[in-house]
């Protein structure tokens, strides 16, 4: 028989750290976790608010349902149900889950089939590109690794990558967008302190031009086995080509020296609709793409 527990998610060790960090304006952030013979089958975090609403997890790239062990639909589906129960008793108001992709989470398509079921409406979807494989991230980086140092010694350009030293990148990123006409969408006291708990789990990619860096990549280990692109921004005062790619080579050496299992490129959209050219642009480092979907539940 399983049964649910309902702790608080901070001070947690899980896979996804982010579950472990408290999200500003939140009351409450809550881990349920289906038990059975005090074993963890499944579970979600929620973040709740003052006005009741509960979201899986907001600013965050994702939360979602994670199946942790062996578990039958039909056990799954219980979970679901149950965790919808406790917030109502709870007198939350509306839940939010936003599920991974499938590189986070196998059961993906079960998952979404079931909450669809469940009365769980969509709200919206984004495609992430991956590039899936330890050994495929190998064989790219060996491959092309000439051909990216070669341009850029010939465009004079020196390649910083490792753990974060300064925030000042912070800034560029944010101006760089400002001059391309948008702004970047994270919040500096939110990423200064989750760098500051898990430092082993950011790196930051710049490349520098006569001293000057001329663009930043910032990746993150969501997962122990993973690297997600999160942060990028060119200076397109510096009038160079190739900086793009070079950022996102850099991305997968530094995948391949950390033995990650994939490379999450995120998604490529605007305003309006799908970016067709970053999409094409990502299409290069890329052999998989996998749907993040928000579903809502009014209670």
């Amino acid at each position: 028989m399983h049964e649910l527990t309902v702790v608080s998610s901070i001070g947690g060790a899980y896979p996804y750290f982010l579950r472990d960090c408290p999200t500003d304006g939140f009351a409450k952030q809550l881990d349920f976790r289906w038990e059975k013979k005090g074993k963890t089958k499944a579970s979600i975090t929620f973040a709740i608010s003052d006005d009741l609403e509960a979201v899986s997890l907001p600013q965050s790239p994702f939360g979602g349902i994670f199946v942790e062990m062996s578990l039958s639909s039909s056990a799954l589906e219980l979970f679901i149900q149950t965790v919808v129960e406790e917030l109502r008793r709870r007198h939350v108001r509306s839940v939010r889950i936003v599920q991974p992709p499938k590189p986070y989470e196998p059961n993906l398509d079960l998952i979404n089939y079931l909450l669809f079921k469940n009365g769980f409406v969509q709200e919206s979807v984004l495609s992430h590109q991956f590039f899936i494989g330890k050994k495929k991230i190998k064989k790219l980086v060996k491959k092309e690794q000439p051909k990216f140092q070669a341009k850029a010694r010939e465009a004079g350009l020196k390649v910083q990558v490792g753990p974060i030293q300064n925030f000042g990148f912070l800034q560029d990123i944010r101006s760089w967008n400002r001059e391309k006409g948008y702004e970047a969408n994270f919040e500096d006291k939110r990423l200064i302190a989750q760098v500051a708990d898990y430092p082993e789990r950011y790196f930051l990619i710049s490349v520098l031009k006569d001293g000057q860096a001329v663009a930043h990549t910032l990746a993150v280990k969501l997962l122990p086995d993973s690297l997600y692109y999160f942060l990028a921004a060119i200076q397109s005062k510096a009038a160079l080509k190739g900086l793009g790619e070079l950022c996102l080579f850099q991305l997968f050496q530094l995948a391949s020296d950390q033995n990650s299992s994939f490379v999450d490129l995120g998604s490529s959209d605007t305003d309006s609709g799908a970016n067709h050219g970053l999409i094409f642009f990502k299409s290069r480092f890329s052999n998989d793409i996998s749907n993040k979907i928000t579903w809502t539940l009014k209670l």
